[in-house]
């Protein structure tokens, strides 16, 4: 145990002396497997509200009777209103560690007919998990940031979202969610964004800092770490592993289309193989006219009609096609991003160009990086 001690005083030391330049804290790159947060949902009404509730929903008048009953109370749905009244969706994150007693934020969101829940009060509702278990208990005074107004001619406008609100510290956690930290032998780190490099770097830098074999790489994305025997020395163990700083390794070369917006995300990894690119577009233009040649009519010496003729149209149609000057580039061995923005950039093409080039690059097998529309 005192070995152990001395070990994490001589680790924190080497990370204090060596953290390498511009690298990254594992607490930034890595999560902990079965340290998470749950999601927690549960059904509820808001009342108190100012007219803008659900009005005559079955749903709303049920709920409405279903809560009255618990009182002694024997009341219909005909005698009901859920005028000022509105059934909503709660919704809430249960972090890990969340003890018995705690309080955590909540969401509410209507469900049915309501125009607003400002200036509403949910009643006491269970948040409960995926496997049915109550793990807290909401209530309180609803904040909305958006409101929304009428007019009596049916015009209206809303600022944000009125149906929408939160409760701060609105639920009191009634159930904890086991973790398996205090019990395990060992921690399993997994990488926000898998990479073999990066998962052999980290293993290699805890095993500089703790000792060998304290960590290993298990795949791409996963590293398993070796826990002191000692839960006391667990809590300042893992604030150790996680202040650890590993320089990444650099990304799969991508270029990431957004077809919707038009946005074009080039990584700066992405090469170009020796290529000519010849960028230019072909414009036509019709225009549709018609001639009108008027009627004539002929007389005689003596004024008398001789010959009428009629209006006469002919079709004028004008076609001018032509194309833009074509601008030409080439892409030398190594090219880098920096070079190809300036490249495009230089002959002032819109995204839709953009997409056009680096689709044809990597038809032809130049674009050294993977294409990911979205």
């Amino acid at each position: 145990m005192k070995l152990f001690k001395f070990i994490i005083l001589i680790a924190l030391f080497a990370i204090s002396l060596s953290s390498p330049i511009k690298a990254d804290r594992l607490k930034d790159m890595v999560s902990f497997a079965g340290i998470r947060s749950n999601q927690l949902l549960g059904y509820g009404i808001v009342v108190g509200l100012d007219g803008t509730g659900d009005s005559s929903l079955n749903l709303t008048l049920q709920s409405m009777q279903s809560t009255i009953s618990q009182f002694g109370l024997v009341v219909g749905t005909g005698d009901l209103s859920a005028k000022n009244s509105a059934a909503v969706m709660i919704t809430a994150d249960l972090s890990p560690f969340t003890k018995i007693g705690q309080q955590i934020s909540v969401t509410i969101s209507s469900m049915g007919k309501a125009k607003s829940l400002r200036g509403g009060t949910l009643l006491m509702a269970p948040l409960k998990g995926a496997d049915g278990q109550t793990y807290a208990i909401a209530q309180g005074n609803l904040a909305v940031g958006g409101f929304g107004v009428e007019g009596a001619d049916g015009s209206s406008m809303s600022v944000n979202i009125p149906t929408v609100g939160t409760i701060p510290n609105g639920a009191t956690v009634e159930r904890m969610v086991e973790t398996p930290f205090i019990n395990s032998k060992n921690f399993v780190m997994n990488l926000h964004l898998g990479d073999f490099t990066t998962a052999n770097r980290i293993t290699e830098e805890i095993n500089k800092v703790f000792g060998p074999d304290v960590a290993k790489s298990l795949d791409k994305t996963s590293i398993s770490v070796r826990a002191p025997s000692d839960p006391a020395q667990k809590v300042s163990f893992m604030s150790l592993l996680e202040n650890l700083e590993v320089d990444p390794a650099s990304p799969v070369a991508k270029v990431v289309i957004n077809a919707r917006t038009g946005t074009v995300v080039i990584g700066g990894d992405v090469r170009v193989t020796p290529a000519a690119v010849s960028h230019g577009s072909l414009t036509v233009k019709v225009n549709e006219d018609t001639n009108t040649t008027p009627g004539q009519t002929l007389y005689d010496d003596e004024g008398n009609i001789t010959t009428t003729t009629d209006a006469t149209t002919d079709a004028d149609t004008d076609i001018e096609a032509g194309a833009d000057k074509a601008s030409a580039f080439v892409f030398d061995t190594g090219t880098s991003l920096s070079d190809i923005v300036d490249a495009i950039n230089a002959i002032g093409t819109t995204s839709a160009d953009l997409v056009a080039i680096l689709e044809a690059l990597r038809a032809a097998g130049a674009l050294r990086a993977q294409m990911i529309i979205i």
